[in-house]
């Protein structure tokens, strides 16, 4: 049985009969319906809370939203903007990308608490609060987060892309030449350190035969296996290479894989399926295993120390055919949320496609690499979150060239313009607001 606090989160209560039939790991499971699951998942995910009537965004609310989220994919694909602002956007309405970027490319020594927000937002520095590593994809994650990945980064010679793993093997000269050029310059992209070699090991360089991509592997090799971390990006969207003493503090440093008190993998392991299960709020097993990209191995006993230990409740939604996790301090709001917003194909709420369509009965697919003609909805499509429903999509392009946002015809889903029919002025209204958010100066159709 469970008791809810006043603030709606749910805790273990006092024992009065089972809340439903015995979840997954035989304790009484807390029956949720579709509407509370949708409910839960959009609070978790920070949705309802603040948009743009609240007042200018600082930094202190684009750290709050990553903390909340734990992941932030990266993805190079620029037809609306580079996708780790959309979340934030989504959440917060229109801000300053600059605060954003200050969060990654800072410096690394500022205040962990207190006022950190930059000249934009009207105070002093923006210090580093987020570091990029190969987390749900290639994402940004704050900086304590970092060790959480030591288990992968010690696979590095197993687990990561087959070219980095070739690299390794092949040419180990070249990853310790790599290695050694990054540690003596300081922080500097794949194209800077291959000149910095050309001229610092001419001769070598020559033997090796190596070009742009062979020291791209490298430095890739080392990111992946923690040997190096990331200071940042240019304004060309290329990593700066560091060694992690230069980007993360000390005791971060100390507690990852090379460090002098390493993180144990089953307390890592359990803290990245909380991290899943405090950003779903509800999920299933493979909800939660999905947001850090954890096999079924890693993941299962991690979820049942979190469960053994009270942090995930069994849970059972109607409608889903695989049992459920509710985090303990999960709220259930009572309403539907103020939402409104368009999520990038690469929004943490749609990242699991069985998820979004359990949750929103919505049936999302990226049609990126679809040829034209056998695409249904279009090349960068955007689902569009209404209250607690996704109620329809549109492929959308900043089309930089002439100043505008071009849009196509909205698809909406079943039902969605009976129970909402100020759908089409509400995602019109969002379509201006990110035209304003992107710098453009109004919207067209495509």
């Amino acid at each position: 049985m469970t008791s809810r606090s006043r603030a709606g989160s749910v805790r273990p209560g006092p024992s009065s009969g089972p809340s439903g039939p015995p979840g997954p790991d035989g304790l009484a499971a807390i029956e949720l319906s579709p509407a509370q699951a949708r409910r839960i998942a959009l609070a978790a995910q920070g949705f309802g809370s603040r948009r743009e009537s609240a007042g200018p965004v600082r930094a202190a609310h684009l750290r709050a939203v990553a903390d909340r989220l734990g992941i932030v994919q990266i993805d190079s694909v620029n037809v609306v903007a580079r996708s780790h602002y959309l979340p934030f956007y989504a959440r917060l309405g229109p801000y300053d990308p600059t605060l954003l970027d200050g969060l990654r490319d800072g410096p690394r020594d500022g205040p962990r608490d207190g006022p950190r927000d930059g000249p934009a937002a009207g105070g002093g520095r923006v210090w580093r609060h987020l570091v990029e590593y190969w987390a749900h994809e290639a994402s940004l994650i704050p900086l304590e987060s970092w060790p959480l990945f030591g288990f992968r980064m010690r696979r590095a010679h197993e687990d990561s892309w087959g070219w980095m793993q070739k690299i390794a093997a092949e040419r180990p000269g070249l990853v310790d030449s790599v290695y050694a050029e990054i540690a003596a310059r300081g922080p500097m992209t794949s194209r800077e350190c291959e000149a910095a070699l050309a001229h610092d090991e001419p001769a070598r360089a020559k033997e090796w035969g190596w070009n742009w991509s062979l020291v791209k592997a490298a430095l890739e090799h080392l990111f992946w296996g923690g040997r190096l971390s990331s200071a940042g990006r240019t304004a060309q969207f290329e990593r700066r290479y560091a060694v992690p003493a230069a980007v993360l503090p000390a005791e971060v440093v100390d507690s990852g894989p090379l460090g002098s008190a390493p993180m144990s993998d089953d307390d890592a392991l359990a803290a990245l399926v909380e991290l899943g299960a405090r950003a779903h709020g509800v999920g299933s097993e493979r909800c939660l295993r999905d947001y850090a990209r954890l096999s079924v191995t890693q993941a299962r006993p991690a979820i049942a120390r979190l469960v053994a230990e009270g942090v995930l409740l069994p849970a059972r939604v109607s409608g889903w055919r695989a049992p459920a996790y509710l985090h303990r301090d999960a709220r259930i709001p009572t309403r539907a949320p103020r939402a409104r917003a368009l999520l990038s194909p690469f929004d943490s709420l749609v990242w699991q496609r069985e998820r979004t369509a359990a949750l929103f009965g919505f049936d999302y697919r990226l049609e990126f690499y679809t040829p034209a003609a056998k695409r249904v909805y279009g090349y960068y499509v955007m689902p569009f979150l209404l209250g607690d429903r996704l109620v329809g999509r549109v492929d959308v392009k900043a089309d930089r060239a002439a100043g505008v946002l071009r849009a196509g015809p909205a698809h909406w889903e079943g039902g969605a313009l009976r129970r909402r029919p100020d759908a089409p002025a509400e995602l019109a209204a969002e379509l201006a607001l990110l035209a304003t958010f992107l710098r453009l100066d109004g919207v067209v159709g495509a």
